[in-house]
């Protein structure tokens, strides 16, 4: 095990600029908005330039909606679509936008959309991303509809040289002792659970336990001396860095217990880690633009609530 200082965290809660996760630990930030969203990161080639694509799904008490960001990789903004269709808006829809000589379409359906517990459709529902009558990104499980409406090429997976691809994913969990999620390593691989076990309330030194479909992958004893780390699991194969920071789980101030942080990540070595900040407060994160000079790998950053 490396032992390893503070890092940046990947997402901004409102699209993909770098932001400092850290802040969640805040009571006054803490609000139910911030807690109930999902953030899934694509990458793209747009105009020549290579650009990220950020969905994000939100539930409040209010409804749910979703944002739809694309930014270069110089962390320009290019364009953001904002749908609300549960609140003011209809649930089915089309919107546009021109960036340069370039045209945006954003089409959605979410009017037989089903749902879980958290922010986002579970089936369906589609959003379709277009990029000069080209198609980029298709969500959803209603891909025959989107094809026969738009006399796209009926393939359910788009092929094209500018065809988004799934590269990370931001989601908050919450639990008191068992904090779960599912994700995908690879592309078309096999979907996981993950499952973290941290019992911070025994009198004994707790410890840490993430599992893989139900199997044990890692275990880290005298947390209070190791509540920030990385470690390598294999999965389909796969090296996987894992890297976790439980520090306001065990020394949060007063009543309050922030949240912990865990990343997964297919791509990225320890040498490519930038540090900064100081203090207790800081989150371990490794550079986003680092991984995706790498290649397509895929990052999946958990943070994870104490329900009391």
């Amino acid at each position: 095990m490396r032992k390893m200082r503070d890092f940046p965290s990947c997402f901004n809660e409102s699209g993909i600029q770098i932001a400092d996760s850290s802040s969640l630990s805040n009571p006054n930030n803490r609000s139910s908005a911030t807690q109930n969203l999902v953030t899934a990161i694509y990458t793209s080639q747009l105009q020549n330039l290579s650009c990220f694509i950020a969905i994000t799904w939100t539930k409040t008490l209010m409804g749910q909606g979703v944002t739809v960001g694309i930014q270069n990789s110089t962390g320009q903004n290019l364009c953001k679509f904002d749908v609300k269709p549960w609140l003011f808006s209809r649930r089915k829809g089309f919107k546009s936008l021109q960036i340069s000589s370039s045209i945006i379409d954003l089409y959605w359906d979410f009017s037989s959309a089903k749902f879980g517990y958290g922010p986002e459709p579970l089936s369906g529902f589609y959003l379709v991303l277009m990029f000069n009558q080209e198609l980029i990104l298709l969500l959803g499980d209603l891909g025959r509809e989107i094809h026969k409406k738009l006399n796209i090429n009926p393939s359910p997976v788009p092929v094209s040289s500018r065809t988004a691809v799934f590269v990370a994913k931001r989601e908050h969990i919450f639990g008191k002792k068992f904090y779960s999620a599912k994700a995908q390593f690879c592309d078309k691989g096999q979907i996981h659970d993950i499952q973290i076990e941290c019992d911070t309330s025994a009198f004994h030194d707790p410890c840490l336990v993430i599992r893989i479909d139900n199997k044990a992958v890692m275990q880290v004893k005298r947390l209070k001396w190791k509540f920030r780390g990385n470690s390598t699991i294999l999965v389909d194969g796969l090296p996987v860095e894992v890297y976790w920071d439980v520090h306001s789980w065990l020394f949060g101030n007063g009543n309050f217990t922030g949240n912990a942080v865990f990343l997964f990540q297919t791509t990225v070595s320890a040498d490519k880690l930038l540090t900064g900040g100081s203090g207790g407060q800081s989150l371990l994160l490794p550079r986003f633009e680092n991984s995706m000079s790498r290649g397509h790998g895929f990052s999946l950053i958990l943070y994870a609530w104490k329900n009391e």
